[in-house]
């Protein structure tokens, strides 16, 4: 998880901001399925070059 993306759900939990939190856990999950899907076809590419 990006730094940036922990201080602000650390700073939304903090002030009990619950639809900040729900906007940054959304961002999280676009995030990580974005990172994954970009990783895994990157790893596919490399497997196919061998």
């Amino acid at each position: 998880m990006p730094t940036w993306l922990r201080q602000q759900l650390k700073r939304a939990y903090l002030q009990k901001d619950s639809y900040q939190i729900k906007i940054l856990n959304q961002c999280w999950f676009y995030y990580k399925q974005k990172y994954t899907h970009t990783n895994t076809n990157t790893n596919n590419k490399n497997k196919a070059g061998r």
